[in-house]
């Protein structure tokens, strides 16, 4: 038996790919075909079509990387076929192989309207059905020739992705251009047996269904003439209708289909590429919703609309129809599918603020789901940031990619760090681009791992990228297996309503608690320095010039840049999307985005410093006002406020030569020793005499790492990267400064290290800047600081709040976790509340952290800062040249002042000509309670909006003290919709808070009251 199914399933496939395929188009003829080669940039619309066209034939090269041609097909549809569907069959030269990551068309009729787009799995166009007879038949193609970047493995680095590095050489060749005959009946047997044919795969060996399958197949092969295949297919497809009539089990697994096309924001293109791939695949999903009424399309990332709706604006009047007839779904309710771990805590609930503010403006729609199939790993501030903005649904595919251990759970609770809980779903088909094969749905039901207890599970099905989403073969597919023995049921349908079933059926689901850490792509923490650094300063530049704008409103009267902030908001968001801001894009990008930091980081200095010159008084009065936009007070300046310099000056710090080469910095409160290698190799805390450093090491100990991951170059590092180590011990100069630092410079190879390592004044602190000329290949930067602190766990700063992770190996889920991230700040500390010390930072992400038992009994953990890479893949020249970094180390530090400094090296002070001060709008009366935001309303009311949140991991009384005349005082979501009143009393707020809760309060000013 086992050598008839063998027989019967490689005849199958040959029939299939010989004669029964190919008998789709049983007829055709040639269009004739013209092209004209766009120059620079893609043109309009009306433009490319106008342009003149030079003739070319089948098997022509065109396409220089990155370039636009714009084809135009004609001809005449035979009288003969009068009856008969006619397509165009429309081959650019794709490879099936590459679906999304090559040449892709978007079809216009004559007036420039769209048609839908031409991608590998998706290269027809419907002309007539059924066709007279002599239509006249004129297209034309906007088609992209992108270079494919992507070859799995190896990895290959590749010029082609920037095209100021890339080659002009065609990369493709016309395939066929034909107008063909439709032949239905032979694409519905294809259909029959494509979906028999998985279902076969998918069931056991021993299964009586598996044999009745296949002699149903044999039965219907034996019927089918291969000379005259569209003569018969109707025979054999009566062959197959019975056991394609047969029901499913009732205790089936049911699987919701959910159209989809998860198409990055960028990647192996750039920007201006996505724009086209989104109108491409918009385009062709309306086009294929109005084929298919029982079809239901998904689409997230609000950016991705807001750039149909700009650019494309006949697809969007489309997108538009089929919103409203509940069928084309926006998802998501985040301006891009973002990373989750780097975007800092403003951020990350502006990506909620912005996604679902435009699906609510546009649509009226309120998201419920939030959907991020692919980011590389999540957040543990994300349920609570879910709920606050008015979601309840999660749903992820990434953790499936974990290489070490396997997720326990499809569907569960996912517990945050405040104790919020949202329902998750996690698709056992481990595929965010399902195709509904037999093989696939098989997959999910074995790997299902709340069998017994749940019975369903979603699928987001269709090719993602520039493979145009979902095709009408997956449609048919869907179709067949709705009630279909020895398979799961299938049904497309929307988001909301798979969770509602699962949710109701499932109420007692199991509780993760804590990050969904992702066991790969950890090196996406560090690659791309420029990206992060720009990020990171873009974000605490947008809290200043939305803190002063607000400030000077309320004070003076200044006109707040509503508009300006959004837009420049909308911008850093984009930039935090899952391939740009991990460092995992093409050359290209991240040239751009270095490019779009600097004009963000341009305009945001330009507002503030409107904003501050406002406030500050008379520029000509001889003064200096210090503002200080950090949460906490400094140097005499309260929090979120204002005032002349004149603050009393400690001492300043002192620097003498150290016994045995070297230089000693004393500034009062802390003494560090600098030996003459340039190293940190003592840091003493003068109250208590505390040493920081573990005896016999160094600190600020630059290493070097060979970095050559099995895969992945831009996204992986493995952990086999830790087996060698270059510690850059010798220093070219080590030097005192005039301003009381010590100088250190180094060489390594092709690259330059210069430090400037300086105790502030009467700060318990020690400053480390750092520039570097990078000029390594495949090496990997870290910056090691051995501590003498005993503890198995380490603080780690994240959005909202911290939280814990192991020092420690015990387990294989805490082994996996060798690189982690952090924001700005990591702490470590012996017993509870005990002495601690903090690492805080200003523009990095990854670290490390190791325990080491010492011959005294003593304990070493060493906290190493991940700085630099040099991946070669997908840009060659990843973090060539010069950065610059800073980090603090801080000694004798509770969690408090961890977050305290953190925040400071982020938000430094400014000072600014004037003759007067200002207030802080609010002041915490509570050092666990932070207040994050300071701004006006959305809406441009005028009402003043403060975000707030507990900071410690306990539980606090926010003790809010407001400076203007409040007339009353509303808790609210995200988007500042009101949900409780709470009291103003006096000028103050005062609200419980649980540990790491966030609050959003939204004040009415007495004299803007409405």
């Amino acid at each position: 038996m086992h050598n008839d199914r063998t027989l019967t399933e490689a005849r199958l496939k040959r029939v299939l790919d010989e004669r029964i395929r190919p008998a789709v188009y049983p007829a055709s003829v040639p269009l004739d075909v013209g092209v004209w080669q766009a120059p620079g940039e893609r043109v309009p619309v009306p433009e490319g079509i106008a342009a003149p066209r030079e003739r070319v034939e089948p098997g022509a090269a065109w396409g220089p990387a990155w370039g636009t041609s714009w084809f135009t097909v004609s001809g005449t549809v035979p009288g003969a076929w009068a009856g008969r569907t006619v397509e165009a069959v429309l081959d650019l030269g794709f490879d099936e192989n590459m679906t999304g990551f090559q040449c892709e068309g978007l079809v216009h009729r004559e007036d420039g309207s769209p048609v839908k787009g031409l991608n590998p799995r998706n290269h027809w166009v419907r002309i007539a059905a059924p066709a007279a007879g002599g239509e006249r038949v004129r297209l034309h193609i906007e088609a992209a020739s992108n270079p494919v970047i992507l070859d799995y493995h190896p990895f290959t680095p590749t010029e082609l992705g920037d095209r100021e590095t890339a080659d002009d050489r065609p990369r493709y060749r016309l395939g066929r251009m034909d107008l063909a005959v439709f032949d239905e009946t032979v694409w519905e047997l294809v259909q029959d047996l494509e979906v028999l044919e998985g279902l076969m795969r998918g069931l056991p060996e021993e299964s009586p269904r598996r044999w009745e399958v296949l002699r149903a197949v044999e039965r219907a092969l034996d019927a089918l003439d291969l000379q005259n295949v569209g003569r018969c297919a109707a025979a054999a497809r009566e062959r197959l209708a019975g056991v394609l009539a047969a029901p499913a089990h009732a205790s089936a697994h049911r699987i919701s289909a959910v159209g989809h096309a998860h198409i990055d924001s960028a990647w192996l293109w750039p920007l201006r590429e996505t724009v086209r791939k989104v109108a491409r695949t918009t385009a062709t999903m309306t086009a294929l919703l109005e084929d298919e009424p029982g079809f239901v399309y998904a689409m997230s990332q609000a950016q991705q609309f807001a750039w149909v709706k700009e650019h494309r604006p006949e697809v969007w009047a489309r997108v538009r129809k089929a919103v409203a007839e509940g069928r084309f779904v926006p998802v998501g309710g985040m301006w891009v599918e973002s990373d989750t771990n780097m975007p800092g805590s403003e951020a990350l609930a502006r990506q909620f603020v912005h996604g679902k503010r435009f699906f609510l403006d546009e649509f009226g729609i309120e998201t419920e789901e939030v959907w991020l199939p692919d980011s590389f790993g999540y957040s543990a501030a994300l349920p609570q940031l879910v709920r606050l903005s008015g979601s309840k649904w999660f749903l992820t595919q990434k953790i499936s990619w974990s290489r070490t251990n396997v997720f326990p759970h499809h569907t569960f609770w996912w517990e945050g760090l405040d104790g919020t809980r949202v329902f998750t779903h996690f698709p056992p088909v481990d595929t965010y681009n399902a195709q509904l094969s037999g093989e696939e749905l098989a997959h999910a039901v074995r790997n299902f791992r709340e069998k017994g207890r749940a019975t369903r599970s979603l699928a987001p099905t269709g090719w993602g990228d520039g493979g145009g989403g979902t095709t009408r073969e997956m449609v048919a597919r869907a179709k067949r297996l709705a009630d279909l023995e020895g398979s799961a049921r299938v049904a497309f349908e929307r988001p909301s309503a798979f969770f509602e079933k699962a949710h109701a059926e499932y109420e007692d689901a199991p509780v993760w608690v804590g990050e969904l850490y992702l066991e790969l792509h950890r090196a996406t923490l560090t690659s791309q320095a420029r990206t992060k650094r720009g990020n990171r300063r873009a974000e605490h530049l947008l809290h200043e010039a939305e803190l002063w704008s607000a400030t000077a409103a309320v004070r003076t009267g200044f006109p707040y840049p509503y508009e300006r902030l959004d837009r420049l908001w909308k911008t850093v968001l984009l930039h935090q999307f899952h391939d740009i801001l991990p460092g995992t894009s093409i050359a290209w990008v991240h040239r751009e985005a270095v490019r779009t930091y600097g004009q963000v980081t341009a305009e945001l200095e330009e507002l503030i410093g409107e904003a501050t010159s406002a406030l500050a008084g008379d520029a000509s009065a001889g003064g200096t006002v210090v503002f200080n936009a950090a949460p906490h007070g400094r140097a005499g300046v309260a929090a979120l406020s204002a005032r002349r310099e004149g603050a009393p000056v400690p001492e300043p710090t002192t620097i003498t030569p150290r016994e045995g080469g070297g230089h000693v910095l004393d500034n009062g409160l802390l003494r560090a020793e600098i030996d003459g290698r340039g190293l940190l190799v003592s840091v003493r805390d003068t109250e208590t005499g505390r040493e920081t450093l573990a005896p016999g090491t160094a600190a600020n100990l630059l290493q070097l790492h060979q970095d050559f991951p099995n895969m992945w170059d831009a996204w992986d590092v493995d952990e086999f990267y830790r087996n060698t180590v270059t510690d850059l011990t010798d220093a070219d100069t080590v030097e005192p400064t005039d301003d009381g630092a010590v100088r250190v410079v180094r060489s390594f190879g092709r690259s330059r290290f210069e430090q400037r390592i300086a105790l502030p004044a009467g700060v318990r602190r020690v400053d480390i800047d750092t520039e570097v000329d990078w000029h390594e290949t495949e090496k990997f930067l870290k910056a090691a600081f051995p501590l003498d602190v005993r503890t198995d766990r380490i603080a780690a700063e994240t959005q909202f709040g911290h939280l814990y992770r192991p020092t420690h190996a015990n387990t294989g889920w805490d082994a996996a976790k060798f690189e982690a991230c952090a924001h700005r700040f990591v702490h470590l500390e012996e017993g509870s509340w005990g002495w601690g010390v903090a690492l805080v930072n200003d523009s990095t992400y990854g670290y490390d952290v190791t325990r080491d038992v010492r011959r005294d009994g003593g304990t070493t953990t060493t906290v190493r800062l991940s700085l630099l890479r040099a991946p070669r893949f997908p840009d060659p020249r990843t973090d060539q040249g010069v950065h610059r970094f800073r980090h603090a180390l801080v000694p004798h530090a509770w969690i408090g002042d961890a977050v305290r400094e953190g925040y400071r090296i982020n938000l430094p002070e400014r000072r600014v000509p004037g003759d007067r001060g200002t207030g802080a709008l609010a002041h915490s009366g509570n050092e666990a309670v932070v207040i994050s935001a300071v701004k006006l309303a959305d809406d441009g009311g005028g009402d003043v909006v403060l975000r707030v949140y507990e900071s410690l991991g306990g539980r606090a009384e926010a003790d809010l003290s407001l400076s203007f005349d409040a007339a009353s005082a509303h808790r609210c979501d995200l988007l500042e919709r009101p949900q409780e009143a709470v009291a103003v009393d006096g000028g103050r707020i005062r609200l419980p808070l649980r540990p790491f809760e966030i609050a959003t309060l939204r004040v009415v000013r007495a004299d803007a009251a409405r």
